[in-house]
């Protein structure tokens, strides 16, 4: 073929691709796995006649996924006679919708639930995670019904990682039952059965969608992972004007304090317009898209925060991660689900944190406590440390980056499903009690198809002072899969040598070894050396190429996105000299 003859060719395509027609169309093709033919004969379409048009649809549409019965039962409640794949794939969000609000409005366990305590909190957590799960269905409904051809790659991604996020929820909720008394937990999950299911039909009909995307060549999922493009200045004035002053726009993250016109000050000194930081945050405009941002002076801040959803666009920004500190000390054994143990929850989209300490004091006896949890979608946090024991911080769920930033604990310390990049961070493993192991991450997906996973790049892990004496006896691991599909890639970063020569570690006998996906690529340091790691059918090797699909610039998008916050960043990998 001539190069003019594929050009042609390839600008047809594209054109095609820009329709909401062909939208349809590609839906049916993957779904079937055959290609589509304009000519029919009556031999072929024998065993469908007793079908109708509807029913051929909604078959068609079920094919990719993991419950299809479910998947057509449900379908053929909510679609009508439409045959318009669109539709049918808004319908099946719709399913889920309709299936978790039932799930949600169980009341058969309330009576029993008032005489444990811990059952009774678990179910309060489920309560406020289905109407995450409920909001991240409702936004990929309205957002496929606006859909008007163009764009196809970013609707995908956002499509992939909002239906990730309601599947994790799901799960978390589950989660918050477990050490509970009773039968309390597996009610629960009866009862979440179909709506868990219809989830995940969700996100295979739209993850078979991206394939199809990828096979005609276009920048869809197969080529960058989860990119997207974001608002920048001038469209909807995503950051302050204040932002461009000093040569080099959009350089907030390098200004001096001297240098910041903040929406409002909170200092602990009374030098500021508030002395908390929670009596600041009823200022943050509701779902705005125009930073707002909060300065934190130097000091320690004994509070629990909570930015919810409706607080998007909030930049945080403090002293120091050593001089601006928000502590507290919720945790499991005083009572608390893990998901409420957080001293600085963060659920609004496009957070941005600066210098700025978090911590969770309770200590390793109180097992999990989290100083961070983060289910905010583009969040980047820039020389920030996260301290705790036991789960420290809680990267959730969506996208978040992490530059420059230390996180210290002992028990599955950097753990949770969200699409997680961590660049030049330093991970300090801390004193465990007599009878625990250390472990750096423990990743959350459940589903295959979920684009979420722990990266860590260019980063470096090591032994807190404290834990350097006992390292070899207190031992320390990689991570363990905590979810049965798994996934944590670490890549150029040095290993010291507290890294147990095994490298990872299960969960519980051979759950989730086969399945997860765990990878090290061309890390340095003593604690580096493969040979001797476990042999599990989930441990991989990837090549060059493959190691540049999870780094932030390909996984994350982060040239859409993460330039835009002035967070230092390097699409790829770091080079000697960037490194600290």
């Amino acid at each position: 073929m001539s190069k003019e003859n594929h050009i042609s060719r390839k600008k047809k395509i594209t054109v095609i691709s820009l329709s909401a027609i062909f939208l349809v169309a590609l839906v049916v093709a993957v779904t079937v796995g055959v290609n589509l033919h304009h000519s029919s004969s009556s031999d072929d379409d024998k065993s469908s006649n007793n079908l109708s048009a509807t029913m051929k649809a909604i078959q068609l549409i079920c094919q990719p996924t993991d419950y299809k019965e479910e998947c057509v039962k449900s379908l053929s409640s909510e679609a009508g006679n439409t045959t318009d794949s669109k539709e049918l794939i808004r319908a099946s969000f719709k399913a889920a919708i309709d299936y978790i609000n039932e799930a949600a409005n169980k009341s058969n366990l309330l009576k029993e639930l008032e005489k444990d305590s811990r059952a009774k909190k678990a179910l309060d957590s489920c309560k406020e995670l289905m109407d995450s799960s409920t909001d991240e269905f409702k936004n990929s409904f309205d957002q496929l019904g606006d859909f008007d051809g163009t764009k196809v790659d970013e609707l995908l991604n956002d499509l992939r990682i909002w239906l990730s996020a309601a599947i994790t929820y799901q799960e978390t909720c589950l989660d918050a039952f477990q050490n509970t008394t009773g039968d309390a937990g597996e009610k629960m999950r009866a009862a979440l059965k179909s709506a868990m299911q219809m989830s995940s039909n969700s996100l295979a009909i739209v993850s078979d969608l991206s394939k199809v995307l990828s096979n005609f060549d276009f920048p869809s999922l197969g080529r960058r992972l989860l990119e997207h493009d974001v608002p920048v200045l001038g469209h909807g004035e995503l950051y302050p004007d204040w932002f461009n002053d000093s040569p080099g726009s959009r350089r907030l993250l390098a200004a001096s304090p001297a240098q910041i016109k903040p929406d409002v000050i909170v200092a602990k000194d009374g030098s500021g317009r508030f002395k908390t930081i929670n009596e600041a945050l009823p200022l943050i405009p509701k779902n705005s898209n125009k930073t707002f941002v909060i300065y934190i002076k130097e000091g320690v801040y004994q509070e629990y925060v909570e930015l919810n959803k409706s607080m998007t666009h909030v930049m945080m920004i403090g002293d120091g991660p050593d001089k601006t500190r928000i502590t507290g000390n919720r945790n499991f054994v005083d009572g608390i689900p893990t998901f409420k143990t957080c001293t600085v929850g963060v659920s609004g989209d496009y957070f941005i944190a600066r210098n700025i300490g978090i911590e969770n004091t309770a200590g390793a006896e109180k097992h999990q406590a989290v100083a961070l949890k983060v289910q905010s979608d583009f969040s980047a946090f820039y020389n920030c440390s996260f301290d705790g024991y036991q789960d420290t911080l809680y990267a959730h769920t969506k996208r978040q980056f992490y530059r420059d930033c230390t996180i210290s604990g002992t028990v599955d310390f950097v753990f949770g499903d969200s699409a997680a990049v961590f660049q030049n961070c330093n991970f300090v493993v801390r004193k465990p009690m007599d009878n625990q192991q250390c472990i750096v991450t423990a990743q959350g997906r459940k589903e295959r198809r979920q684009p979420s996973a722990i990266i860590l790049v260019d980063s470096k892990i090591v032994a807190d002072p404290a834990f350097y004496p006992v390292r070899f006896l207190r031992k320390a691991y990689l991570g363990r899969p905590w979810k049965e599909f798994s996934r944590t890639i670490i890549m150029k970063t040095h290993l010291d040598d507290l890294i147990q020569p095994e490298g990872w570690l299960p969960w519980l006998g051979n759950f989730g070894i086969n399945t997860c996906f765990y990878t090290e690529f061309q890390n340095v340091g003593p604690g580096s050396n493969t040979t001797q790691r476990v042999k599990w059918r989930g441990i991989k090797t990837i090549t060059s190429q493959h190691a540049l699909d999870f780094t932030p610039g390909k996984f994350l998008g982060g040239d859409t996105w993460i330039k835009t916050t002035g967070v230092p960043y390097h699409p790829g990998f770091l080079n000697e000299t960037e490194k600290t």
